[in-house]
């Protein structure tokens, strides 16, 4: 299921790919995540949709990230993607950072709707003092692959993410084995640089070059004892600057959203998607 597609001759990208007739549906995960992050919402909408979705780089298994990296550079990547692998108007399915590449992308060429999963306003101190400190464990050796999992299992725990098959895959996949240790796949200066450039992202400018129908999903819960990652108000200039968005608030934490299925998110997916303005 999962396989390595080169782009522009020399960058890998692991990509998982499963075959659909109604479109094709191409998902971008988070800061720290990979293409795993999506199993419940492929769990959906396989079959019915090709769903692709890969590891951005410096993730996973895909190259590494470049030494100026940025969400712009990992947009372009997925514009070449999606040129070389003869995709047309594909539907983007974006959380976290992967909604402000999705969106930015969208805001380039013709898709035929977009998906942002709690992502894609504007960028605060606040976010700052709640992503940068949760790297650490990017930066950490760890004495084994075990020893790796029962401490990410912690840090999820006290975000109220239930432990279960899905997110273990998830955390397995993202640690690898070093010289003489175990650590986590990605750097953690590469992901403070990709969050950095959040800041470069005016959601004014790139909505009103939006012409597809959008879809946002607006996560409100708190993450364990701290505030919400993003709020309604963060998006208030998305909001605004988008031609036909429909948006749904709804009490999962940004993490839950993803690591736990979400009958009234996979409710409200099922409806955008058969809107008779995406369906043309």
């Amino acid at each position: 299921m999962l396989k390595d597609v080169v782009i522009n001759d020399n960058i890998k990208l692991a990509v998982c790919d499963t075959p659909g007739e109604k479109g094709t549906i191409i998902a971008v995960h988070g800061l720290t995540g990979n293409h795993k992050t999506f199993d419940h919402y492929r769990n959906l909408l396989e079959g019915d949709y090709r769903f692709i979705s890969y590891d951005l780089r410096g993730r996973g298994n895909s190259s590494p990230a470049d030494e100026q990296t940025t969400l712009f550079l990992h947009a372009e990547d997925l514009k070449t993607f999606i040129k070389e692998q003869g995709i047309e108007q594909p539907i983007l399915l974006g959380y976290s950072m992967g909604a402000y590449i999705c969106a930015q992308v969208a805001s380039e060429i013709d898709v035929k709707a977009l998906i942002l999963l709690d992502g894609a306003g504007t960028t605060e101190e606040r976010q700052r003092a709640l992503i940068v400190p949760s790297l650490s464990r990017l930066r950490k050796e760890y004495e084994s692959e075990e020893d790796y999992v029962a401490q990410t299992k912690a840090i999820y725990e006290s975000l109220h993410v239930p432990w279960d098959d899905m997110v273990e895959g998830v955390t397995r996949y993202e640690v690898k084995k070093t010289a003489d240790s175990y650590r986590h796949k990605s750097e953690a200066s590469a992901m403070e640089k990709d969050f950095t450039s959040f800041y470069d992202f005016e959601p004014q400018e790139v909505f009103k070059r939006i012409s597809c129908p959008i879809l946002l999903v607006i996560a409100y819960g708190k993450l364990g004892q701290k505030d919400s990652l993003f709020t309604r108000e963060t998006y208030d200039e998305t909001l605004v600057a988008a031609k036909d968005i429909t948006s749904i608030e709804v009490p999962a934490n940004h993490y839950t959203l993803m690591f736990e299925q979400q009958p009234e998110v996979e409710k409200s997916i099922l409806k955008f998607l058969n809107d008779e303005e995406v369906k043309k």
